[in-house]
């Protein structure tokens, strides 16, 4: 099982990456200004399932691998670390478009596929879940609980803000100061990543 510590810091890394905007949260937020918040809250479910099914086969193969290559899990870090500070500048330079209200809802079958291939995945299980979640049942049912508790208000809170802006609600909000304040936190997040696998 993990320290306490361990479960902050595990902690910590499943909410600076899941609030981070990218596909999944992209389809969440314009499911909300499209269909509302109570009509968009199974797609939670749908996120929720994608990210355990990615996160399962990818710590799997990344734990098997480690075996064979000693030096994966410090290159992953560095890796995740540099793709952390990619989406950090990417934020900076370009506010979030939210998909034209016009547009088809997502169902459960796109989010779901969505987020079976999002590249967060690889870095929840490569680099924020410990190694010994995916060796040790008792581990990975402790991790993937934690997940789950911390993904379902950070997707709510993705509809909501969607479902926020459809109402107009949020016509104050300057979505380009949003976007720099989080590109800070990820760069900060994307320098741990980096001083954690070099240490």
């Amino acid at each position: 099982m993990f320290s306490a510590s361990a479960v902050a810091l595990l902690a910590v890394g499943i909410v600076v990456v899941l609030i981070t905007p990218g596909p999944t949260n992209t389809l969440l937020a314009s499911a909300g200004l499209r269909q509302g918040l109570r009509r968009s809250l199974p797609l939670v479910a749908a996120e929720l399932a994608g990210y355990l099914v990615a996160i399962s086969v990818w710590g799997r193969f990344l734990v098997q691998a480690a075996h064979a290559l000693p030096w994966l899990p410090a290159l992953l870090r560095v890796a995740a670390g540099v793709y952390i500070a990619w989406l950090a500048v990417d934020m900076w330079r370009a506010a979030v478009a939210l998909p034209d209200s016009a547009q088809n809802a997502s169902g459960m079958g796109s989010l779901f596929v969505a987020t079976l291939l999002n590249p967060k995945a690889l870095l929840f299980a490569g680099t924020i879940f410990p190694a010994d979640a995916f060796a040790h049942w008792p581990s990975y049912l402790l991790a993937m609980l934690i997940f789950a508790c911390l993904l379902a208000p950070i997707a709510l809170a993705w509809i909501a803000f969607g479902a926020a802006l459809g109402s107009g609600r949020l016509g104050w909000l300057d979505p380009a100061k949003l976007q720099r304040g989080a590109s800070v936190v990820l760069g900060v997040f994307s320098l741990s990543l980096a001083w954690s696998a070099l240490h």
